[in-house]
């Protein structure tokens, strides 16, 4: 797998740049194919998949029931049987309803058989706050699979990211948990023209700095670039990392900002506690404790339900402002 070469690039949205990667594996190999609700003649709740039943058919991209564990446990019998599903669930909350199939089955089968079994296969995942669709709808449940050993965890921030991800997912032997957040599908970005994909598990720096490291993935990365700019006004040389996937996880970039900074700030969308971020922190306290100047910082969601009005959900998430305080205050 490789990097794209951005020489010749286009503008994108994240929307589009799923819709494109999704296509263009469909053309590469016969053995990719789409289901969940709404995804064929409907295009997908979030259109992601629109325009897709009009090229590959219904044999390529059909709808299925109202079923968690029916999209799940089915695109694990068909992977087991040689094909590359991708399937969709309309919210990454509803991963709670098909838990079973993606922790028991799809995590655990290639282990329980001895590697003699694949399981080839993408569940798509809308995560993420929106615009008040409730407790239910709106969660970054990312961290419950970190209790889900064989399951890669897959969060791209940007349209570039989205695409080279996702087709390195679809190839992928081991089964991926691809999460979209449902405030970025209009997100707009460089996307390389050619051929590309991007390596699971490897970071990236999206801004380079000294003073301070900000680990984070989906839409925080925005959220922290905002405030890193911001903090540069007031000459604090903020590195913001996004570490793009939480399995496979690169302890080697985490490991190597902490000590070229000495500062780290984790931040994401999640709940605080019992997030990806106390798993990084607890790393990062084994291997680097040493090249710490002050204690690490997590700036997170609260730990309660998200509200229905869009005014309290504003409130609830984790902003720019937040990120700049923990900024302010880490390097003091």
């Amino acid at each position: 797998m490789s990097e794209p070469n951005a020489s010749a690039t286009r503008t994108l949205t994240i929307g589009a740049a799923i819709r494109e990667a999704l296509a263009e594996e469909m053309r590469r190999d016969e053995r990719v194919f789409i289901m969940g609700e709404d995804v064929a003649q409907f295009g997908g709740v979030f259109g992601a998949t629109k325009g897709l039943f009009e090229e590959f058919g219904p044999k390529r991209i059909f709808d299925t029931p109202i079923s968690e564990m029916f999209i799940v446990g089915g695109g694990v019998g068909a992977a087991l049987t040689g094909m590359r599903p991708v399937v969709e669930l309309q919210f990454a909350d509803f991963l709670f309803n098909a838990a079973d199939e993606i922790v028991s089955k799809m995590g655990k089968w290639r282990y329980m058989h001895g590697g003699r079994l694949t399981v080839p296969m993408v569940v798509r995942m809308p995560a993420g706050a929106m615009g008040g669709v409730g407790p239910e709808h709106s969660q970054c449940p990312e961290a419950m699979l970190l209790q889900a050993p064989g399951v890669y965890i897959v969060i791209p921030s940007t349209p570039r990211d989205a695409k080279g991800l996702l087709k390195s997912s679809i190839r992928d032997d081991n089964p991926v948990c691809f999460f979209e957040h449902k405030g970025m599908y209009q997100v707009s970005g460089d996307v390389p023209s050619g051929e590309f994909t991007i390596p699971l598990g490897v970071a990236d720096v999206k801004r380079a700095g000294s003073d301070v490291s900000v680990i984070c993935w989906g839409r925080m990365v925005h959220v922290v670039l905002k405030a890193a700019a911001e903090a540069a006004k007031q000459g604090i040389d903020t590195e913001v990392v996004d570490l793009r996937c939480l399995r496979p996880l690169d302890k080697d970039a985490i490991l190597a900002t902490v000590r070229k900074t000495g500062r780290l700030v984790i931040c994401h969308e999640a709940h605080r506690t019992g997030g990806a971020g106390a798993e990084i922190a607890a790393l990062v306290a084994e291997e680097a404790l040493d090249a710490l100047a002050a204690p690490i910082r997590r700036v997170c969601g609260p730990d309660a339900p998200i509200p229905q009005s869009q005014h309290l959900e504003r409130l609830w998430l984790p902003g720019t402002k937040d990120v700049l305080t923990a900024l302010q205050e880490i390097v003091k």
